[in-house]
């Protein structure tokens, strides 16, 4: 009996120690213990218009917080401009380099064909924010933008009365875009009285979201809201009726929480802020990598063969609003905000 159990030990050894048994990255490590140094391990995230506010302030301060927090290293990549292409060839650069973990933003379905080839070359990869579903990706985090449309149709039935002209800006052809215009025309297609008099794609640029807006009311002098499903279309929107000196009259509803849309919540001009929570999907987003590299939860003697990754494969991370009520916890950086280097705390100047 012994001699079996002795034998069968041995084939076990031998199968953990084959090489072609490695699973999705050479450098998996088995369970994590306590005092291991990590500090060869880089985890990489890539995006696109790397230098926007919103991302730096929480997709990737949350994500190099954690760097910090794990002892590994953290790099963040991707071209300054909306450009998926650039973001496309920086993930195939990024493959070539053979990173321990693989973080990237989902911001077109056009990506699903470099995910794919991430996920092939072996490397743990996980996408956030918006889903690319067609994508071989391990894992996703995210908002439901179903029910952040949801949220937005709400309040605009609250704002209006339950009738009046409304106006959709955003952009056209994200998943999570399209999910968000869903849902809030799920909503308002009860109200019979409220009107959608255009829908407007502002390429998430705060200029022509504003020429946009200003075009709107010279048409639709009596617009009752702006639904503006990006910061940039919503500050754009906001300035507008502000200039035109329509403040509380044209109601704007609006997506996330920058200083600069806070501080036009407080003064009146935005009546809700429908907020994702950003610093989870990335913070948990790249925990996910390091649990795949480490298997610090397995499911089994062997999950690569078992064809089974240890880590969720998707991830709603929630949807929250805010409104001049509520607001005012938010007014100010938490703690782990004022212990940040301060040259990646970027605020957009075209907002100023």
């Amino acid at each position: 009996m012994n001699r079996c159990l002795a034998y069968i030990s041995l084939l076990l050894l031998c199968w953990n120690c084959n090489p072609e048994n490695e699973g999705h990255n050479k450098q998996k490590q088995g369970p994590q213990q306590s005092g291991e140094n990590y500090a060869d391990e880089e985890y990489v995230m890539v995006t696109t218009i790397v230098n926007f506010p919103m991302y730096v302030n929480h997709d990737q301060h949350a994500f190099t917080r954690w760097g910090q927090h794990r002892g590994v290293r953290t790099s963040i990549l991707g071209p300054s401009e909306w450009d998926i292409q650039a973001q496309i060839a920086t993930i195939e650069q990024v493959i070539g380099t053979r990173p321990t973990g693989l973080l990237i933003n989902g911001t077109d379905p056009a990506i699903a064909g470099a995910i794919d080839r991430a996920v092939e070359a072996g490397i743990p990869t996980v996408v956030y924010d918006s889903d690319v579903p067609q994508s071989k990706r391990h894992s996703f985090l995210g908002t439901n933008w179903y029910d952040m449309g949801t949220l937005m149709g709400e309040e605009i039935v609250s704002l209006t009365g339950g009738k009046g002209k409304i106006v959709y800006l955003g952009i056209f052809g994200l998943t999570n875009m399209e999910d968000g215009y869903r849902g809030l025309m799920d909503v308002i297609s009860d109200y019979p009285d409220i009107k959608l008099v255009g829908r407007y794609d502002d390429k998430a640029n705060t200029e022509i979201a504003a020429k946009l807006a200003s075009d709107i009311l010279a048409a639709h002098p009596d617009l009752s809201a702006f639904c503006a499903f990006t910061p940039m279309s919503g500050f754009g929107c906001a300035q507008t009726v502000k200039e035109a000196g329509r403040v509380g009259e044209v109601k704007v509803t609006t997506v996330n929480y920058e200083p600069e849309l806070l501080k036009l919540l407080e003064e009146g001009v935005i009546q809700q802020l429908v907020c994702q929570k950003r610093e989870l999907f990335t913070w948990y987003g790249a925990q996910f990598l390091f649990d795949m590299v480490h298997d610090t939860n397995p499911l089994s003697v062997n999950d690569d063969v078992a064809g089974i990754t240890n880590v969720p494969y998707a991830v709603n991370t929630g949807t929250f609003a805010l409104t001049k009520e509520n607001m005012s916890v938010f007014l100010e950086k938490p703690a782990a905000f004022l212990n940040f280097p301060d040259a990646l705390l970027v605020y957009n100047k075209a907002y100023e």
